[in-house]
């Protein structure tokens, strides 16, 4: 999902703030984590698609519990480490990114202030319904997750690997065993990983060593460094990351195993569900949400239909 608009807004080189900070990107679960991560970075080189002009309606506002609606705020839990979907902008506080332009385009919707709210990935699903009112991270939809919260779906993303630029380890995508392999913790690039280490131990080859980081740029800042032979991520952060690192990383293969990304929701919470829904659905028809994707170069995942719980396998 490296397009062109991407590579030409984005082909800047990390800063050391951001590419060899000790905690970039370290999130915990305070709305001030990673505050310094992206001073300094090309952050500042591209702002929030504007969303002012989205205003609010009332029918799809009406449908929101009172257990929302009662502090007039709209509570998103996210981890800002995964550009370009979320990301921090040059003021190290401030979450932008695809995916944070369409939370604050529904809070409008809603006619509710969206609070967004900095945490490790893989502590926002189990927050939601008490800490936060809806988790927004570039969710892919599993089964397993879907036992523990509901899911709008808004975006499709594959996955893909970045390697050194040169690919000077040699690294065969389609034989792992053996290798240093980056990912973030808590996502489904790491649960597949997991997976495919016991296939290599089984076969009787050698051991991947899995690197799982809470923070996507300590994935990447590992395979730029030479400390991983790898990275394993969604389709759009790796794009990202290649345009970011201004040469040090190319895409190993192609983008595989496309699957619908999603708002997630407390489980059972039906009325909620269906403002998101219909929220997320007026977005896509009024082409607000087009213009936020085309705006961060990642049109090519776009759907025109925003579903609940839809199917996976």
């Amino acid at each position: 999902m490296q397009s062109t608009k991407l590579k030409s807004i984005m082909a800047i080189a990390l800063s050391s703030a951001m590419l060899f900070a000790t905690a970039a990107c370290g999130t915990s679960d305070k709305a001030d984590a990673g505050t310094d991560s992206a001073k300094g970075s090309d952050a500042a080189t591209i702002t929030s698609y504007d969303v002012s002009s989205v205003k609010k309606d009332d029918a799809i506002a009406a449908l929101l519990p009172e257990s929302v609606t009662k502090d007039g705020k709209l509570t998103i839990g996210t981890n800002p480490s995964y550009a370009p979907a979320e990301f921090l902008d040059a003021d190290g506080k401030t979450q932008i990114g695809y995916d944070m332009d369409l939370a604050r385009a529904m809070g409008n919707i809603f006619g509710l202030e969206t609070e967004i709210v900095s945490s490790n990935f893989d502590t926002i699903i189990p927050a939601i319904g008490s800490k936060y009112d809806l988790g927004i991270a570039a969710f892919t939809i599993t089964k397993e997750r879907m036992e523990s919260v509901d899911f709008v779906s808004y975006f499709t993303a594959g996955m893909g690997y970045a390697v050194a630029t040169g690919n000077p380890k040699n690294v065969d995508e389609n034989d792992l065993c053996g290798l240093n392999v980056a990912v973030e913790t808590g996502t489904v690039e790491e649960e597949a990983i997991n997976k495919t280490a016991k296939q290599c131990k089984a076969d009787g080859k050698k051991d991947i060593t899995i690197q799982s980081s809470k923070q996507q740029t300590d994935a990447t800042t590992a395979v730029v460094t030479g400390k991983a032979d790898v990275f394993f991520a969604d389709s759009p952060v790796v794009g990202y990351a290649i345009a970011q690192t201004d040469g040090q990383l190319e895409q190993l293969g192609k983008d595989f195993d496309e699957v619908p990304n999603a708002i997630a929701i407390k489980k059972g919470d039906s009325q909620t569900t269906e403002a998101v829904q219909k929220a997320m659905q007026k977005l896509m028809d009024d082409g607000t949400y087009t213009k936020i994707l085309q705006h961060w170069g990642v049109e090519s995942g776009a759907l025109d239909k925003a579903e609940i719980n839809p199917a996976v396998e």
